[in-house]
């Protein structure tokens, strides 16, 4: 817990595609998979290790 912590974060990447041309490499989709399955990989490592 952090006295100051911001209940709910919202991103906008407008000024970064205005001003940088930023573009995003991957999708809302793809970031999810990536990201549930990167969570996958570290659960099965983790049950992996207490069961050695």
């Amino acid at each position: 817990y952090r006295p100051a912590e911001v209940d709910l974060l919202l991103g906008d990447a407008t000024k970064a595609r205005r001003v940088l041309g930023w573009e995003p490499k991957v999708d809302f989709k793809q970031l999810v998979r990536l990201m549930v399955d990167h969570d996958l990989k570290l659960a099965q490592q983790e049950n992996a290790a207490r069961s050695a």
